[in-house]
């Protein structure tokens, strides 16, 4: 693609932009060199406070670093996890957004960065069930970090809009909502969720911490000492944080955690919980079988267990925190949270208002690897 004006007053964006697919792992694994380099950069600059201080203090260096070593890497990160929803900042979570594409452009005369990706996703709703949409967004970021004595913060403030998040509903579950009923939740969902994206996941910008124990993601931004909140504390030493949050999970709905991304066959699987509310299960499947599992019911398709059986599964018992350990070949994985009749052999009560919410499971999680 040609290069392009990605500021105001005619300032010229240094080099291509950078385009990404959700599955380009041979494209992504280019980067490994880079990556590894940077954390080795970032090792040694973090353990010498006269670096720390030097890079710290200034900006120029800082943009400099991130501008050659940090931006390639903000399009394969997204594409690496889903985003967590929520209604209201500080919520739990109600559904996820699943990048699918994402193009990235460096302006060092503004020194920003600018993301234009594509994904979709779902989230719950009392009145329409399940809802399965489809977004695209723009948005400028202006990046910076700080080396810290054990981390690293990375900050991605929002500057502006590249132009309206368009978000389009591709599915509403509720089969009784008649025609012209969805016509009108399908506008009052685009709205509603179309806005909380646009709010909520990119106008407040975004914090990564990055330690020994893995990376932590915050929206909005965070100073140091600071951490993003997360249910549970680490686990232990050698082991790397994947994802912690605390979801909800609607009687006849799943949710999808992950990926994860198991590198070699001496890491083992944590997942530490808790559980609220009615006993539910978690099923195991590899990252390809329950993305296109997922895909399917984005469009549309009828609730239904997957085609391939799953990996493992054990069960969710409410009540006291627990943990749950395994260890699988390499490869990516992704763990289904299953509130459902239809899979497994745990349902959840009936209950005449479960459509609209009855018998919600709270589950507070935290996904590491480890040794």
């Amino acid at each position: 693609m040609q290069q392009t004006d990605g500021g105001t007053g005619g300032a010229q964006v240094r080099g291509t932009r950078r385009v990404w697919g959700a599955t380009p792992l041979r494209q992504r694994s280019l980067l490994l060199p880079r990556g590894r380099w940077l954390a080795l950069l970032a090792a040694v600059l973090t353990g010498c406070a006269l670096f720390r201080s030097a890079v710290n203090d200034s900006p120029a260096i800082r943009w400099w670093l991130f501008s050659h070593y940090g931006a390639d890497r903000l399009c394969p990160e997204m594409l690496r996890r889903s985003a967590p929803l929520r209604l209201t900042p500080g919520s739990n979570v109600i559904g996820r957004l699943f990048p699918t594409a994402c193009q990235s452009q460096v302006n060092d005369a503004r020194r920003t960065v600018s993301l234009d990706f594509s994904g979709n996703g779902y989230a719950w709703t009392p009145l329409a069930g399940r809802v399965n949409f489809s977004a695209h967004a723009g948005m400028e970021f202006r990046a910076d970090f700080s080396l810290e004595e054990d981390s690293i913060y990375v900050w991605a403030r929002s500057e502006r809009l590249l132009f309206p998040v368009e978000f389009r509903v591709d599915s509403i579950q509720n089969r009784l909502v008649d025609w012209a009923t969805q016509q009108s939740v399908g506008a009052y969902l685009a709205s509603m969720f179309g806005a909380q994206v646009t709010t909520s996941q990119l106008a407040s910008g975004f914090t990564v911490v990055r330690s020994e124990e893995g990376d932590a993601f915050s929206l909005g931004i965070l100073k140091p000492p600071a951490r993003p909140p997360q249910p549970f504390r680490a686990g232990g030493d050698d082991r790397q944080l994947v994802e912690s949050e605390t979801l909800e999970v609607r009687v006849e709905q799943v949710d999808f955690l992950g990926p994860i991304q198991v590198e070699d066959a001496g890491q083992q699987v944590y997942f530490k919980y808790q559980l609220n509310g009615p006993a539910a299960e978690a099923l195991l499947y590899s990252r390809a079988d329950a993305q296109s599992w997922r895909e399917r019911l984005q469009q549309g398709a009828a609730f239904a267990p997957p085609m391939t059986p799953a990996l493992m599964v054990f069960a969710l018992r409410p009540g006291q925190a627990s943990e749950q350990r395994f260890r699988v070949p390499p490869g990516q994985y992704v763990l289904v949270i299953d509130h459902t009749s239809q899979l497994g052999s745990v349902s959840p009560p009936y209950n005449p208002l479960n459509s609209v919410g009855a018998n919600p499971l709270i589950l507070s999680y935290r996904l590491e690897l480890g040794g």
